[in-house]
């Protein structure tokens, strides 16, 4: 298809956002950050290099200490943090970009190596995940049992997502994406497997949606509401997380989200394993797309596996208003400009991935270099 037919390629308007193209930078943690978990230097190059996107989601940003779950991830809770990020912001505006910052707490997917003052890790309940998780070390050791919240914690995670978006707007960034997937927390209290709470934040779809309306309640004061996102991810499995309804819950969630008027919904399809070695499409993956995208009002950002054609066609069969990539946007920084002339991607390379430094981060090469 010619890149002037290409739907991928037309603007979009998210509010009073206008975005120059509909290929959108997912969230990718890449795990480089400094001490005190400060935003990388590199990542001024890093995220500028990819400005010619519609729209860069930052890497998953941590909220306080309890909320961090991977070395070397950054935050957005203190001043030196911030700072960080305004620089990283200025560099992509400097390019004509646009950038949300992803706000972020793993919850029980944490380990108590990464906030020792604090201990466990925090959850809507006391239920440890089956698996291993990262330390601060960088070793792999089993979950532990993280302690169940008090409503105190519970208030204390809403005023740390509230405080985070104060952060990320005075960092400059053009909005923020409440990270509500991948079994992390806020996800710990949607699905059923992981919330056995039986006060106002479990049991029924309307208690345990409860937590991201009040956060949605403390940020849309900060933002308004078209420059909020919402990541969802109905059937993912990350986290060994679950609902027994999934389908009736999460239709319930973006009902729930339709009265806010956000900027957009973005959600991701199952059919890609987002965490493996391997990068297999799961064909007979429900659809996540076809079963929520008439339940959204508002504008619809899918996520998950897409290629330029792929791409292309979920945006011409109305599955979605945008397009979210992530590992072809790793590997190819001019990502936008190679679907344009339909020219060949750059491999990328896994075991560059998560830490290190320049190498596999910002030597990729583009189209002119």
């Amino acid at each position: 298809m010619s890149s002037e037919n290409l739907q991928l390629l037309k603007p979009l308007k998210i509010g009073s956002l206008e975005l120059k193209n509909r290929v959108i930078m997912a969230p990718l943690t890449r795990m480089r950050a400094l001490e005190n978990d400060v935003p990388n230097p590199l990542a001024e190059i890093y995220y500028a290099q990819r400005a010619s996107a519609g729209l860069i989601i930052s890497e998953a940003t941590q909220v306080g200490p309890l909320g961090k779950g991977y070395p070397a991830t950054p935050g957005i809770y203190s001043s030196e943090q911030t700072a960080g990020w305004a620089k990283i912001v200025q560099a992509v505006h400097a390019k004509s970009g646009k950038i949300f910052a992803q706000l972020w707490h793993v919850g029980r997917t944490s380990h108590s190596s990464f906030h020792q003052n604090e201990g466990l890790p925090i959850a809507p309940s006391a239920l440890k995940p089956e698996g291993k998780t990262f330390t601060q070390s960088w070793s792999m050791v089993p979950y532990e049992t993280p302690r169940a919240m008090t409503t105190g914690d519970i208030e204390t995670v809403i005023e740390q997502f509230y405080q985070a978006a104060i952060n990320a707007k005075q960092a400059g960034f053009d909005g923020v994406e409440i990270h509500n997937a991948n079994g992390y927390l806020l996800d710990q209290f949607l699905q059923s497997s992981t919330n056995h709470r039986t006060d106002e934040y479990g049991g029924s779809k309307e208690n345990r949606t409860r937590l991201i309306q009040q956060i949605l309640d403390r940020v849309k004061t900060v933002f308004e509401p078209s420059r909020i996102g919402v990541r969802l991810s109905p059937f993912g499995t990350f986290g060994d997380i679950s609902d027994e309804d999934p389908v009736g819950l999460f239709t319930h969630v973006i009902e729930v989200l339709n009265t806010y008027q956000l900027g957009y919904l973005h959600v991701i399809e199952p059919r890609s394993t987002s965490a493996g070695a391997n990068d297999k499409v799961v064909t007979e993956a429900p659809c996540t797309s076809d079963q929520f995208r008439n339940v959204y009002k508002g504008i619809f950002i899918s996520a998950g596996g897409y290629d330029r054609q792929s791409g292309e066609t979920a945006l011409q069969n109305n599955l979605a208003d945008a397009i979210a990539y992530g590992r072809l946007f790793i590997s190819n920084p001019d990502l936008v400009e190679r679907f344009a002339q339909n020219s060949a991607l750059n491999p990328y390379h896994r075991e560059t991935f998560y830490g290190g430094t320049e190498i596999g981060y910002t030597d990729y090469p583009s189209l002119n270099r």
